[in-house]
Formats: C-alpha cells, structure tokens, sequence
C-alpha cells in the first residue's frame, strides 16, 4: 500500500451504514409532508438535481449518522501516516460536507453538484481526471464501483458481500476489507417490525372476553383476522416512526440499536415495507365490518400525527397513547359488532394513561442517571419527574375507581353467577398498578409496560389469579 497515492471513500453504504439521499428525503418529509407532491417533479430534472432540491432545504447534522466504526478508524490511521484522503460520493455536496466537517478527515471533497450525478462511470471519469488512471485507490461498497475499481490502484471493499471482494480482486488488488455489520437478516426485520408489539394488539380480544363470547368461533375469527390486520397497520407505522425519528433515536441510550438507527437495515427496504404491510392490513378490513376499517383509518392517522409532532407535545403525546391503546378496544368491538361498555372505555383510558406516563417517566429517568437536562425529541424536562410520578399513579387508582363503580352497577349481577367473586379484581388491581409504579420509581422498567408485563413473572401471575377470579364468578 502506498502512502503517495490518494484514498478516494464512498460514501453511502461505505463511510456510513446508510444512504443519504434517504436520509435527506425523511428528514424532507418530516418537516413538511406535502414536499412529497414536488419530489416527482424534481426527479423530472434528474436525479442530481433531485438531490440538490432536498439538500438545499434540510440540515444534516454530520453527527448522527450511523458511521462504519472500525472503517473510520482504519482511515484515522491512514491520515496519521500522512496520506490523502478524499472523500468521493454520489451524495449532494451539502451533504457531502456536512459529513467532511464533521470528521475532519478529508483533504478534499467530490460529490453531486445539482448537474451532474457523481455515481458509476461519471465518478470513475472525475476520478481519472483529477488523479490519473491507477493514480488512485477506491473504498467502495456496492457493484457499482466496480466500474471505478477498473481505473483505481488498488480496491478497499467495505460492508460487502464475499461475492464482491470476489468480483473486486478479479478487478484490482484488494488491499483490505471490511466486513458487514453483524446480524441475521430475519431478524433484524423482525426487530424493525416490532413483532414482539403486536402483544399490545391482543386488547382486541378484550370486548370478546367481556361479553363471554370467545367460545363463538365466528367471532373469535373475526377478532383474529382484526388482530393480524391491526398487527401489520402497527408495523408500518413503525417503521414508518422509526426512520422519522433517526436523529433521536441515534442519540438515546437504548433506541440507537433500531435496525434504522444502527444502520442495520436499509431506508430503502423501510420505505417499501411501510405502504405494503398497509395495504395488506387495509385488505384484510374488507372482510370485516365497515366500522373497523374506519377504526383502523383513525388510528393509522392518529399515528401519523403522533410521529410527525404529537410527540414532541407534553402531555398530549401521553393522552395521544393513552387513546392509542384505547381503540384497540374500540377496533375489537367494531370487529366482531359487540356493543362497548362505558365503564370497560373509562377504565382503559385511566390504565392507559398511567401506563403512557410510566413510558415518558422511564426515559426521564435514564436522561437523569446520564446528567442529561432534558430528553431530545420530547417537550419534557427532568425535573418534571415528580410530577410525572403523581400525574401517572393518580391515573392508574382511578383506573380502578372506576373498575369498583363497575362492579357496583347492576350490569354484574346480569353478567356473573357470583359476582362476589369479581370484587377480587379491585385489591389485583390495586396492587398492580402500585408495584408498575414502584418498579418505575426505582428505574427498573426499561420496556414498553405492557411488554413488560407480559414478560414479568409477578404480572403474569397477577395476571393469572384475575383470570380464575373471573372464571369462579362466571
């Protein structure tokens, strides 16, 4: 390896485990999703200057992005030894330097300039150009430097498959390589998807078990059928969530792992995802009742608002998941046509409520233990903690308030044989909610809580013990 002859990067995919024309094109999107009705006209005039049109209306910060770690390093190394590095890409030049600025490697920087797409043959030609055929080496990711590899000294073959360090060597010397992140790729879409989520979705069930009917099997397939249809709804605006809030996520202690964030999964795969698993969910809606498409409709856009800046609103991003939860209830009733009770709404949006509380209290407290003021994304301050604490166990006792009015009604005796029996939810409950909040106060819920209690052993087993009161009262 020769330390006189220039190391031209790549950038997309190479320097970074991410493409950022996406990237551009989200946070595009998120600050005004009606720039989505100009992006066919700008692609009109190119691609170059599609980039250009994006990038001259977004801010990128340099620092949240998903860098190839050990790649960067290897760079630091080559800078010390006194060699040139430039960076090469196909990227806008705004973006471009972004990126230069902020790792203060490059000695110069090559990209898109609005007329002229710096990718394939057209960078081989700048490359051979500036630098001379073989006067250079090129650190590429994808097929398409193959056709630089043809004019460059040597090859640095980063995050690539076997088969291009292959086709790279057939080329050119290799002089080194990088191996892809880590990861089963089922599994990293299973992660992105959120697949462990879809527990939340069981509240659809809950009209069904409320008015004893699960032993009707049409009803009972028709709150499956809701159930996968609300399951894949859920996922596409998780993914749909996740690449909006890139810049947060890569910045919190625990959410900088999402497959989006890490860079484990490409945008491109999330952008295609996202409006199919909605289509396949809307599909599924036409074989049940009009009323659970129009519940569906509402909470899709509901979601949407929550992603695009409900979230970033105190208080009303709780009340927002609150009511998230709550018409998971209402879509299981519109489903299988089972009228709502009034007591099973007021008690889920009090229970719901606290739970959504608990979320933003957890986070809270881990900025806390970080030093962290304030979380990024969120309207919410540490020393709102105290508060949060009162707001949300308020919340969960009248929860069960209400859960005790119920069981006073005369609406029991008609519903139980021995509706004695049913009183014993009150102190379950009770001490439920109290024990959530205890582990909360001392920085142990670190999930989602209703995932959390669907893997807690004491909350399943209260769980379990509501259930044969229930059944003893039935």
């Amino acid at each position: 390896m020769s330390k006189n002859v220039p190391l031209c990067v790549d950038l997309d995919g190479t320097l970074i485990h991410s493409d950022l024309l996406l990237e551009s094109f989200l946070l595009l999107i998120k600050r005004n999703p009606f720039y989505l009705l100009l992006i066919p006209f700008w692609l009109l005039q190119g691609k170059a200057r599609l980039k250009q049109h994006i990038a001259s209306r977004v801010q990128l910060d340099g620092a949240a992005l998903p860098y190839t770690k050990p790649f960067v390093d290897w760079l630091r190394a080559q800078k010390a030894q006194g060699r040139q590095i430039w960076l090469c890409t196909a990227s806008d030049a705004r973006m471009a330097q972004a990126v230069a600025e902020h790792l203060g490697l490059f000695d110069g920087v090559m990209a898109s300039d609005g007329q002229t797409n710096l990718a394939g043959p057209n960078k081989a030609a700048q490359l051979v150009a500036k630098f001379g055929d073989k006067g250079f080496d090129y650190c590429g990711n994808h097929r398409v430097d193959q056709a630089i590899w043809r004019h460059s000294r040597a090859a640095v073959v980063v995050n690539a498959s076997e088969s291009l360090v292959a086709s790279a060597r057939a080329i050119t010397t290799v002089d080194a390589t990088f191996a892809p992140m880590r990861g089963s790729g089922l599994k990293v879409v299973l992660k992105a998807l959120r697949v462990h989520q879809w527990a939340k979705n069981a509240l659809i069930f809950v009209p069904v078990a409320a008015a004893h009917q699960l032993g009707d099997a049409t009803v009972l397939l028709h709150s499956l059928m809701a159930f996968l249809a609300f399951s894949l709804c859920a996922s596409s605006v998780y993914l749909l969530n996740d690449m909006l809030d890139l810049a947060a996520d890569r910045q919190h202690h625990s959410k900088c792992k999402r497959p989006f964030a890490s860079g484990q999964l490409s945008l491109l795969f999330g952008l295609m995802a996202a409006p199919l698993l909605l289509i396949v969910a809307l599909a599924l809606s036409l074989f049940l009742p009009v009323k659970f498409l129009l519940v569906l409709g509402a909470y899709y856009a509901v979601t949407l608002a929550y992603s695009f800046g409900l979230k970033k609103l105190v208080m009303i991003d709780v009340l927002t998941l609150a009511g998230l939860y709550t018409v998971r209830i209402v879509a299981g009733a519109a489903a299988t046509s089972i009228p709502l009770s009034f007591w099973l709404l007021m008690f889920a949006v009090f229970i719901f409520l606290s739970l959504a509380i608990v979320k933003r209290y957890a986070e809270l407290y881990v900025m806390k233990q970080q030093g962290k003021l304030k979380a990024q994304g969120r309207g919410y301050q540490v020393e709102d903690l105290a508060l949060l604490q009162s707001l949300g166990g308020a919340s969960g006792y009248l929860s069960v308030l209400v859960l005790a009015l119920y069981l006073n009604s005369p609406d029991v005796s008609t519903m139980y044989h021995h509706p004695k029996m049913v009183w014993a939810l009150v102190p379950i409950m009770l001490y439920w909610v109290s024990r959530i909040w205890m582990q909360t106060h001392r920085g142990q819920m670190h999930d989602d809580p209703l995932v959390f209690a669907l893997k807690d052993r004491v909350s399943l087993l209260t769980g379990l013990t509501a259930a044969v009161a229930l059944w003893l009262a039935v």
